[in-house]
């Protein structure tokens, strides 16, 4: 049982530590917004993952093999979700900045926590890879020890969702310190520009493979 836990720890930062554009947009959501609302953001991320995990027990090799079928469609849907939340992202900055002489870490965004969290659901619900690392796991323990019950699922999606949580949380401290150290008009500006530039740049790469 400790091992389906550990398992699942180890899937859940193999797929939520490199930081690509999911992290990136987290730190700069951080370092805009209230904690709350970067908190929210985080679990929309690993509550993602940990159902990913449920998916890749219980699934195997049969949603292994539906990804690869599906994969030009999820494909094309990961970079629109990508593109559509750059736009918003710089949307928003520019609006806040011409809104205030003063920018603020906890100025109104109009982004709610609920909505926080939607949007990193939706962002990483459409990366293929996600649960595609997690049924390579789930694959490998069963060679090893022939199957997977209804507790060891459960364990070793709790792990990934605790796993990816954390990661996820540190990730919103440290745009939260980012966000201190830039708190003028321009600084805040500048941190969702350089996010929502990261975040086309991974939709770019999405499309090229």
């Amino acid at each position: 049982m400790i091992a389906d836990l550990v398992a699942g720890v180890l899937a859940g930062l193999a797929v939520a530590m490199p930081i690509g554009a999911i992290g990136g947009y987290l730190i700069g959501l951080a370092a805009r917004e209230r904690a709350a609302t970067a908190a929210a953001a985080a679990l929309g991320v690993a509550s993602v993952d940990g159902a990913y995990a449920v998916v890749a027990a219980v699934g195997g090799a049969g949603v292994h093999a539906a990804l690869v079928e599906a994969s030009p469609t999820l494909t094309v849907l990961a970079a629109v979700v990508l593109v559509l939340v750059a736009a918003r992202t710089v949307q928003q900055a520019v609006r806040r900045y011409r809104a205030t002489g003063v920018a603020t870490r906890a100025a109104p965004s109009g982004l709610s926590p609920r909505r926080a969290y939607l949007t990193l659901v939706a962002m990483t619900a459409v990366n293929p890879a996600t649960v595609i690392t997690f049924v390579a796991v789930v694959l490998g323990r069963q060679t090893t020890d022939g199957g997977t019950s209804g507790a060891a699922v459960v364990l070793f999606a709790v792990g990934a969702f605790v796993a990816s949580a954390a990661w996820q949380l540190l990730l919103v401290g440290g745009g939260s310190l980012l966000g201190r150290l830039l708190r003028g008009r321009r600084g805040q500006l500048g941190i969702a520009l350089c996010s929502a530039a990261l975040i086309l740049g991974l939709a770019a790469v999405v499309l090229a493979d």
